[in-house]
């Protein structure tokens, strides 16, 4: 497939295209408009997403999408069935490299009727029994991952929240033993494209990253159609051979849950042990307690969401608070911003186990498009932080953390601890 990047000529065009992005963005951002901050990729999103809040329910950005952080505006349009997916996903730099994941063929990036259909295929791997039955296996990788994490300091992003949900998708999969070490390496280069192409060289690996999951999927599709097995591969490639999703759509979901499901659970683990070894206390309610894990989950996906916004888009003009929305306008809802609503939460900025009764919070999305894979990310983020204090009871961060630069996703890519394992 020839690409943007396969030549010199397309490449300079491609990192000129993102200059300029930049540019556009810094720009905007100089008239004061938040958003436009936003997408520039901060750190410390939560001081911009307050100067969203004061702009009123919604408001339009400089960059023409309509963009709210209110919590109950949010959680209305997430839910909204006259508000659609929004596939263009503008304003991040390079964001057109997205396409090369086959999002509009997947669940993540299709509305009824094709979504109703393909959540229905999977959704008996993300039931109470399966979940049940990956516990097991997932508290065996977390012990087996800090064993190799035993009498040394470590990343807990590179040795542990990153490798953990890849072999967890893995055997969800069934992705076999020979394939792990090229699924782990393709999918943990895809996974950070989501924040944004940031240079050529990035742009050329994720494109390579992209085909080999690709061709690492068709290869256990063809294996599973001879050899079924008792795995998602195998019982959606059933469902192709009876006509009910196309090859297409197989590959999409395959790739997508690679991708979104890595992304989610690292990140997850990553913030939750973040916040609570800065306030000791909360570490300590843990420890003292490990039942209180459901309740970090919890609590770190409305404080710390992975996923910071999401975007609709209405196929006909529509009122939101007061607003005449034009059809076709992009409605972006920024997550991080609505689950810090002080109107729904009591001091929303502080992290805290013992809160009562929250609001739920908007991190999985909502309506039809509630994430299908919440309950193995729940259950897998609840498992890790039962093993950490367990094994790490007195686990501190013991060097500069560095946090991704992402308008889109919330987490550390270095996150290094100290703590020697039981």
């Amino acid at each position: 497939m020839t690409t943007l990047m396969d030549s010199k000529s397309a490449g300079f065009k491609f990192s000129a295209k993102l200059g300029v992005t930049r540019a556009i963005l810094r720009a905007f951002g100089l008239f004061g408009d938040p958003f436009t901050h936003l997408l520039q990729g901060k750190e410390d999103p939560y001081p911009l997403y307050a100067k969203v809040r004061q702009r009123g329910p919604i408001h339009r950005s400089h960059l023409g999408s309509w963009v709210t952080g209110s919590h109950e505006l949010g959680s209305k349009i997430l839910r909204d069935r006259t508000l659609f997916l929004n596939r263009e996903q503008g304003g991040v730099p390079g964001h057109e490299m997205m396409a090369d994941i086959p999002w509009n063929s997947s669940i993540l990036g299709l509305d009824p009727p094709d979504h109703t259909r393909l959540r229905r295929l999977a959704q008996p791997a993300f039931g109470p029994k399966m979940i049940s039955k990956y516990r097991i296996s997932v508290e065996k990788l977390c012990h087996g991952l800090l064993d190799q994490a035993a009498g040394r300091d470590f990343d807990l992003i590179e040795d542990f929240a990153g490798p953990l949900p890849l072999l967890v998708i893995g055997e969800l999969l069934g992705v076999p033993e020979e394939y792990h070490e090229r699924f782990v390496r393709a999918g943990r280069k895809v996974g950070p494209v989501i924040d944004g192409v940031k240079s050529l060289k990035m742009a050329r690996d994720f494109r390579a990253a992209v085909d080999d999951l690709d061709q690492v999927f068709t290869e256990l599709i063809e294996l599973r159609a001879q050899d079924p097995g008792d795995d998602l591969i195998s019982r959606l490639t059933t469902a192709q051979g009876e006509g009910k999703l196309s090859t297409e759509e197989l590959l999409a979901f395959c790739t997508v849950l690679a991708v979104t499901g890595f992304e989610t659970t690292t990140n997850l683990i990553g913030n939750a042990v973040l916040a609570m070894t800065g306030d000791r206390t909360q570490w300590n309610l843990l420890r003292d307690d490990p039942d209180l894990a459901p309740r970090a989950v919890e609590e770190t996906l409305r404080y710390d969401s992975p996923a910071l916004q999401a975007q609709r888009v209405p196929h006909q003009d529509i009122a939101l608070a007061g607003h005449h929305i034009r059809a076709d306008s992009s409605v972006v809802v920024l997550i991080g911003a609505a689950n810090r609503d002080p109107e729904v939460y009591d001091e929303p900025d502080r992290f805290d186990l013992t809160r009562e009764d929250p609001a739920e919070h908007l991190s999985f999305s909502g309506g039809i498009h509630y994430c299908i894979g919440a309950p193995l990310a729940r259950m897998e983020g609840e498992t890790a932080l039962r093993v950490l204090v367990e094994r790490l009871p007195e686990l501190r961060v013991a060097g500069p953390v560095r946090r991704r630069s992402s308008p889109v996703i919330s987490g550390c890519t270095r996150l290094p601890v100290s703590g020697a394992a039981r």
